[in-house]
């Protein structure tokens, strides 16, 4: 054996290493055109992942970023779980336990062994969102107390044995949903992209050897220790702290803090969650600390390099039980999210210490929107989720990119219009950038969306929507983007109709008066009502008033900023023609 390890040469090695991720996209490519769900299908809400026998991560196929950390956590305690002497060829688990799979019961993670000759080599997952699982609510669960209203849990269950289905557990999941078919084709998706990766994995194994596909795999992991710890060993040491707030759930929960504190020694980075607020006992608790932790420290290290275990060698994320980042059974984490919005404070504790290596904080959420009720036309129940696109944050050397998905997802899309329409009743009466979104500076900030829903027939809807009620955060003087905000115009006495959960009206400078603005709600809506979901800007880098006033004059010709905002933020008047004003702008700066 020891022979054969020695004779392994690098090109192998690199074949090796593109066939592994190669089989993990064509794993993806399968669920996306198997799924059921335009969740899946359309907006990609999944993670898949390649492991070895010992399950360190080999490869993945990211659509969801922040899953692929979770499926690492997850897959470890389902076989355990399970037992790995149990395991056998053709075997598919189910586990969406939230304190094992780090991340809500929706979320629900396949995985199975894969077995060349009798001998177990490695693993296969994919997670992706199912729609409807036995939650009390349809859509999200907004106001449980515990898990146990979030629907129902698999802690490492068998779904198939020996590459049969088990029929009972089927029923249980076909028979606690409202949408079972859909639900069903989703599991069948993933067991598919399953059976491709193990298909994929099989093959390289009978072609090379499985002595020198593990051999392959050790020196990938050696690689990416090495790379990630010169990268690492090339940032600043120090130790820095930042703190920011989620809006929470009720009025009870304004402001909960999540403090992040970075620490990079030599080659070692750590991040330190347990500072943050204690858990909640509403659903927003995030059992994923490990996996954000994963996500900041690849793209601040190795953002170009394709993931494998090796690479997070160097990184350490440490929780507090108790917290909202580990909460204890049997806390609520159906809005789980916390984790999106830390992503943005430990980037703001590595700004304090290198602000020339990340961006100003990010829009800061994924602003979904969800539509839930009975199709008019067919009377089948449908259940329907949009996440939407956020501004980015500038950097030293440009502004913030407009309408982009948060960093959190990657690949994510969101539904296009056409889908949308088809699949739920409403019109999508406005689509467009947010003007004066953009966090203002030397560098602006990002825009974020407006996107308007109209609806044509009576439906359920709920905005998942946090970081309407505190600001992000800019750079070197610049200024925070605007803050997410979802505006309600309904027919009078609605106030029956739709319960808010998250209320920013005193604390959000509307400039429609007659709308309703809200963070979370969940309610009723009639025909020809409106919900206009306003995502947040970046934030900018730089003093405004060291804007090039051509730069600021192009924004406002693009429709990027306002005149006023122009004026106000930029100290640059623009006079009706759509010129500067130079005389004005210099008495603007001047003051």
């Amino acid at each position: 054996m020891s022979s054969t390890r020695s004779s392994v040469d690098p090109a192998t090695v690199e074949v090796i290493r593109n066939y592994l991720t190669s089989a993990a996209t064509e794993m993806q490519r399968t669920l996306v055109r198997t799924a059921y769900n335009t969740i899946v299908y359309e907006i990609l809400d999944f993670g898949i992942s390649l492991y070895d026998a010992e399950l360190r991560l080999v490869a993945d196929s990211p659509g969801l970023a922040i899953f692929l950390g979770s499926n690492d956590e997850g897959i470890e305690a389902g076989v355990e779980h399970v037992g790995r002497e149990n395991l056998e060829p053709g075997d598919v688990v189910l586990c969406n336990y939230p304190y094992w799979s780090q991340a809500h019961t929706l979320d629900v993670l396949v995985f199975s062994p894969i077995f060349v000759d009798d001998e177990l080599v490695g693993f296969a997952a994919c997670r992706a969102h199912w729609l409807d699982l036995g939650a009390k609510d349809e859509g999200y669960v907004l106001d449980s107390s515990d898990v146990y209203q979030e629907g129902i849990i698999f802690p490492g269950t068998k779904v198939y044995k020996k590459g049969e289905p088990d029929e009972e557990i089927l029923d249980i999941i076909r028979f606690n949903s409202r949408i079972p078919d859909k639900v069903i084709g989703d599991l069948n998706a993933q067991i598919a992209a399953l059976r491709t990766g193990a298909t994929r994995v099989g093959e390289l194994h009978e072609r090379y050897g499985t002595d020198t596909v593990e051999t392959a795999i050790e020196r990938l992991f050696d690689h990416g220790a090495r790379t990630a710890a010169e990268a690492v060993a090339a940032l600043p040491d120090g130790s820095w702290t930042a703190r920011g707030y989620a809006d929470g759930i009720d009025a009870g929960e304004t402001d909960v803090e999540i403090v992040a504190t970075v620490t990079i020694d030599g080659e070692s980075f750590a991040i330190d969650l347990t500072e943050s607020a204690d858990q909640l006992e509403t659903p927003y608790n995030d059992t994923g600390g490990d996996a954000l932790g994963k996500l900041c420290f690849k793209t601040v290290t190795t953002p170009e390099e394709d993931s494998n275990h090796g690479l997070y060698e160097p990184l350490s994320v440490e929780t507090r039980p108790g917290s909202i980042f580990e909460p204890t059974e049997p806390a609520p984490t159906f809005v789980g999210w916390t984790g999106i919005l830390a992503v943005d404070v430990v980037y703001e504790a590595l700004a304090k210490g290198m602000p020339d290596l990340v961006p100003a904080s990010s829009g800061g959420d994924l602003c979904s929107i969800m539509l839930y009720g009975n199709d008019p036309e067919t009377g089948r129940a449908f259940v329907e989720a949009n996440n939407e696109a956020v501004g980015w944050g500038a950097t030293n050397a440009r502004d913030g990119q407009n309408a982009l998905m948060h960093v959190t997802e990657t690949m994510v899309q969101n539904l296009p219009i056409e889908v949308i329409e088809q699949k739920a009743p409403v019109e999508i009466d406005r689509l467009s950038l947010r003007p004066d979104s953009g966090g203002p500076g030397t560098n602006r900030g990002g825009l974020g969306i407006r996107r308007d829903y109209l609806v044509t027939h009576p439906t359920g809807g709920l905005s998942i929507v946090q970081k309407t009620r505190t600001d992000g955060w800019g750079l070197d003087g610049g200024e925070p983007g605007a803050k997410n905000v979802v505006g309600l115009d309904l027919d009078d006495g609605w106030d029956d109709r739709v319960q808010i959960l998250v209320d920013n009206d005193d604390l959000y400078d509307a400039v429609d008066d007659d709308l309703k603005y809200a963070g979370m709600f969940r309610g009723t809506f009639e025909s020809g009502e409106i919900i206009s979901n306003r995502s947040g800007g970046g934030g900018g880098y730089g003093d405004p008033f060291d804007r090039d006033p051509e730069a600021v004059r192009e924004d406002v010709a693009d429709g990027y900023v306002s005149r006023e905002g122009a004026r106000e933020d930029y100290g640059v008047a623009i006079d009706d023609g759509g010129e500067i004003d130079r005389e004005a702008t210099r008495s603007l700066r001047d003051r």
